[in-house]
Parts: structure tokens; sequence; C-alpha cells
């Protein structure tokens, strides 16, 4: 007869020589894992490694001229973070706020910045064998030459097509380096107005 104790150490010892890995520490290769959003019409994946944080759209601070795509200014647990929306910097269109929309926390040379993402998917998987080929050469292919185009095609590294939908790995550490992303104060001239104020 086994003391209570000493069932509890069997239990132990037989549960630690059957225990799974975690999803992270599982060795799977030619599979790559990040998280998945959305900009306008194109599903993008960001690796977990280039987002520090996922958080709710918070109150926002405009900033007298900045760039029309930098939405301005929000207090995240006492540090300024400047607000970015993606869409806009990317295609030229602004996106429509709601209350639902997340930002995803990039760390950049000199401190954080946040990116507004139209929706969240979450954690998103693709092997290698879903990976395809994004080439100007398939402008038939509407969802592959969305993410070729324009500004898009200088920051998505590679392309999958998972269960009919096309999504693009998008560097936001790239776009975090960006001369252009990191200059936010806008090139228009600012009008200064004499204001004599009285005594």
């Amino acid at each position: 007869m086994q003391s209570p104790f000493d069932v509890l150490v069997d239990y132990e010892r037989r549960s630690l020589a059957h225990v799974v890995g975690l999803p992270e520490q599982l060795d799977a290769p030619g599979l790559w894992r990040g998280v998945g959003y959305r900009i306008g019409a194109r599903r993008l994946a960001s690796g977990f490694g280039e987002v520090l944080e996922i958080l709710p759209l918070p109150q926002v601070t405009q900033v007298p001229g900045a760039q029309p795509w930098l939405l301005g200014l929000a207090n995240v647990r006492g540090n300024l973070l400047p607000i970015v929306d993606l869409k806009q910097f990317l295609e030229g269109e602004r996106t429509v706020l709601h209350e639902s929309q997340r930002i995803l926390l990039v760390r950049q040379p000199g401190g954080d910045v946040a990116v507004l993402i139209d929706e969240l998917y979450g954690q998103r998987s693709f092997h290698e064998q879903h990976r395809i080929e994004l080439s100007p050469e398939q402008a038939d292919d509407e969802a592959v030459a969305a993410l070729t185009q324009g500004r898009y095609a200088n920051f998505v590294e590679r392309g999958y097509r998972l269960d009919a939908h096309t999504w693009g790995i998008f560097s936001l550490d790239r776009l975090a380096r960006t001369p252009e992303f990191r200059q936010a104060a806008s090139d228009m001239p600012h009008r200064i107005s004499n204001v004599e104020v009285q005594p």
C-alpha cells in the first residue's frame, strides 16, 4: 500500500514523462506563426516578435501640423504613444474609426509607436506548402496584385493562401525603420498669425 504522498509523486513522474510542448515550443519546420489582421481589403500578418502588444484604440489627442496619417498621441499607462492610421499611410485613405478597432504596439528606434488596424484576426499559422509567389506577373489575381502594388510592395515579404484567403506577411520592423514613417511632421508650411495679447 502506497502512502498518499507516494501516489502523488508517482502521478507527477508519469505526467512529466508525457508533457506535450506548447505551440511556441514545438519544432515544426516550415511553419510560420504570427498575428493576423486586416487593413482595408488586405489580410496581413506580422511576426510575434514585431508586435509588442495589442490594445483597444485609446483616446487620441491630435497633433497640429502632423502628417494626416498621424492620428495623434495617446497616453498608454503613462507613456505617450504616436498613433498611426496604417491604412492612410499605405493607401492614402482614412480609416473609419469604430469602437472595436485595435492598435498594434510596435518597437521603433527612439520609442514605441502604435499602428491602427481595421480588424484583428488573432494568431495565424501558415505552412510552407501554402506559400504563394507574389509577383507583378500575377496581376490577374486581384488578392495577389493588392499585396504587390503601391506601398504594400515595400513591406509585404511573402504570401500564403489558406482557406481561400490570400495573406501577406507584413514587416512592421521595416515599416518602423522607413524614414517617411519616422518623420511624422507635416511638410506643409504653418501660418502663424500675430495676435496682440492685451494685459
